[in-house]
């Protein structure tokens, strides 16, 4: 396996590097106490102004839509060559939206490139990639254990020329964002086909449809994640035009495999860069600061655990490049076992990590004067999104063991 970038991925990494050296970074401060501002004012949902400025001279730059592999739409990066590129945008939580690459936007416009119809994708797709509208996808229930999709039992019934849909979802991340206009919503809509995996489908509901009502906002360990934040969402026979339905009935499953395994690596790919740059900031702390007549740095125990999260890191990353190799090469359902064992190891990497970090930076690490709170809690929410981890190990150990059985 050869993972040595080209020189237009290299010269890609240079740029995006440089764009969040001069504008990232140093606006995290002001864009976190922007919307502390609007919490203040009890408008937390609306949109920093400053973000927007940011993407407007991302897009100026070139910087826009780098992910979608096989697409012209996109940079024309594959899976491999998007991996660097997107770890360098994971190391802030704001960096992702300004190049319009975050979640799950991504995953949603990855869908309608796929499986959307010249209408949907001129109506939604559009508006996605220049960033004018932003959108939810609304897949997990409060009722039932959707870690088992299966499980879902939001209804989609056919009306004449239209689909009413009933149900309750919640984790609909960007559902609470005044930008959001759309939703991708999995449901029921064969409940009694003897194939368990042909009865859910995927349909787009704007958010503004008659029925549609945010229930309540959901915290994450307390963080709301402002402006874009997850949500309780209700579905009162919401009603939505036939040609809404995307792919056909009874292919909701497809399309998820479709979706997942992209959203899933890009993820670990972000988890990588936030990671790493943990890890930074624990050199640094360390380096600076003295306990017991010397620099924390020299004690054994740090050193032992930079050098694990060093070693912790790279494992990943590698893990990573090796799934994304696969998926350009074979498809993302040849890639599964890889996807799984990615979204298995990155999320608990991270985890480890920044632990290490918080206690490297003491009091400091707990509070909002790093970003090491929010980054943990970041990191631990990944092993339950996409799939809990449960769930991938289990799907790694049959594919293993399928292997013998044969």
């Amino acid at each position: 396996m050869d993972f040595e970038q080209s020189q237009k991925v290299q010269a890609l990494c240079e740029r995006v590097t440089a764009f969040m050296a001069e504008y990232v970074y140093p606006n995290e401060a002001r864009i976190t106490a922007e919307i502390d501002e609007h919490r203040r004012r009890g408008d937390v949902w609306e949109p920093s102004a400053l973000i927007e400025e940011l993407k407007g001279r991302a897009r100026a730059l070139g910087l826009w839509n780098l992910f979608l592999p096989d697409s012209p739409l996109g940079a024309g990066l594959t899976n491999l060559e998007y991996a660097p590129v997107c770890e360098i945008m994971g190391r802030s939580p704001f960096a992702p939206e300004l190049f319009n690459c975050s979640a799950p936007d991504t995953g949603n416009m990855e869908v309608l490139v796929r499986y959307g119809t010249p209408e949907q994708q001129r109506e939604w797709l559009q508006p996605l990639l220049e960033g004018r509208i932003r959108s939810a996808f609304a897949m997990t229930e409060p009722g039932v254990a959707s870690s088992d999709a299966t499980n879902v039992q939001a209804r989609i019934v056919r009306d004449g020329d239209s689909y009413v849909i009933t149900g309750r979802k919640w984790w609909t991340s960007g559902a609470p964002d005044v930008r959001c206009k759309i939703l991708i919503l999995m449901g029921q809509t064969a409940p009694d086909h003897p194939d368990v995996h042909r009865r859910q489908s995927m349909i787009l509901i704007p958010t503004d449809t008659a029925g549609v009502r945010v229930v309540r906002t959901l915290t994450v360990f307390g963080y709301d994640h402002a402006p874009h934040g997850h949500a309780e969402v209700d579905f009162d026979h919401v009603r939505v035009p036939a040609s809404n339905m995307l792919l056909g009935e009874g292919r909701g499953f497809e399309i998820a495999q479709g979706r997942l395994g992209p959203g899933r690596i890009h993820h670990c790919m972000r988890l990588i860069g936030l990671a790493e740059r943990c890890l930074e900031l624990t050199c640094r702390r360390t380096l600076s600061r003295v306990a017991f007549g010397r620099p924390i740095a020299d004690q054994g125990v740090t050193r032992e655990r930079i050098a694990e999260a060093r070693i912790l890191i790279d494992q990943a990353r590698l893990l990573v490049l090796n799934a994304a190799d696969m998926m350009d090469k074979h498809g993302n359902r040849r890639a599964m076992k890889e996807i799984a064992m990615i979204k298995v190891a990155v999320p608990s990497m991270a985890c480890q990590v920044i632990d290490w970090a918080i206690q490297a930076h003491g009091g400091g690490g707990v509070c909002e004067d790093f970003p090491l709170a929010s980054a943990w809690a970041n990191a631990r929410t990944l092993r339950l999104a996409d799939g809990p981890d449960e769930v991938h190990r289990n799907q790694i150990a049959k594919l293993e063991l399928a292997r013998y059985k044969r």
